[in-house]
């Protein structure tokens, strides 16, 4: 979980604006390969800010503890360790994550993926350390055949088995929102109800700002090294991730090549599509949903937005700039 795509920026502006008394409670810190940052209004004083902290960086390292590709000794590693057949119990969180990722990807067509380590190693953005390349048809090929995670992935109650021995496992499209979520916990237990987290780009807003309004989202424009914002959205009770072309990526022979490789072909994603935001009840669905929809693409992205319900807002490239279209949803929560 590595792979940091931070494609917003916070509009801070109206947490100077809190009412006397009212505190405000910031958090940051390195989990997962990236960072994360947690603001929170205590409006009573009633929060001791250093047990809260030690409770939100206990609540990372667990996660790190389950679903890290990167630690040789997480739960998630023993799982992609282990022979094929085998019933492997796993923690309720890992289970939750895991039967999360499965319904996205029966609903998404199979565009999202959990099951694409192999091609994620592949092309060079795992944990192996390769260096990014282009492969050969022959070597896709080979991984497409550990791929397919109805295929090589069964779970059942409270058990992952593997049935293909060379899958491999990879939860950077959902294991970081399911972060954001276990932290928006840890703030809740505490009695907040007006805060937000955030993790290498993946946030769930609650309540209010410090100026009593949503949270203020600016999702930026989808140009390497430019903090520009396209549009500004009030989040309050919602999750919300996007995921971009532009952010982590190699060129090879006058050719871009992203990180957002495509389950159903082996390659990155090379359609007019450069980036898709999601709204939705939590923020491990947002993370899911916002790889499945740039993986998509804007046409059947739309249609599978409409069919589930989703908010969704997708940024097309036109060759000469940029072109937003966004779904019903989405369109009715900002209305």
């Amino acid at each position: 979980m590595t792979i940091t795509r931070r494609s917003f920026i916070v509009m801070t502006a109206a947490l100077a604006a809190c009412k006397p008394g009212v505190e405000i409670l910031r958090f940051s810190g390195a989990t997962m390969g990236t960072t994360y940052n947690v603001t929170a209004i205590d409006h009573d004083r009633s929060v001791n800010g250093a047990d809260l902290g030690q409770g939100i960086e206990a609540a990372l390292a667990q996660v790190t503890r389950e679903m890290s590709n990167w630690d040789a000794g997480s739960e998630l590693s023993r799982l992609n360790a282990a022979a094929p057949g085998e019933a492997l119990p796993v923690s309720p969180a890992l289970y939750q994550v895991l039967a999360g990722a499965q319904h996205v990807h029966r609903a998404s067509e199979g565009r999202f993926d959990v099951s694409i380590g192999p091609l994620i190693e592949l092309w060079g953005f795992g944990a192996g350390g390769a260096q990014a390349r282009v492969p050969e048809a022959a070597e896709i090929a080979q991984a497409l055949d550990r791929v397919g995670q109805d295929r090589v992935l069964t779970l059942e109650d409270g058990a992952v088995r593997k049935t293909e021995g060379g899958a491999a496992v990879y939860l950077s499209g959902i294991g970081k929102g399911h972060g954001v979520d276990r932290v928006a916990q840890v703030l809740r237990d505490a009695g907040l109800r007006d805060f937000m987290v955030e993790i290498g780009g993946d946030l769930y807003a609650s309540g209010r700002n410090g100026d009593g309004t949503d949270w203020q989202i600016g999702v930026e424009s989808p140009l390497p090294g430019l903090r520009d914002v396209t549009r500004v959205l009030g989040v309050s009770r919602l999750g919300m991730a996007t995921s971009g072309d532009y952010r982590n990526f190699f060129e090879a022979g006058g050719r871009r090549y992203c990180h957002i490789i495509d389950p159903t072909t082996g390659a990155p994603i090379s359609h007019a599509t450069v980036s898709a935001t999601v709204l939705t009840e939590d923020a491990m669905l947002a993370d899911a949903w916002s790889t499945a929809m740039l993986t998509l693409g804007r046409d059947r992205g739309l249609k599978i937005a409409e069919a589930q319900n989703l908010a969704v807002l997708f940024i097309e490239t036109t060759g000469s700039g940029f072109v937003t279209h966004e779904s019903s949803r989405l369109t009715a929560l900002t209305a």
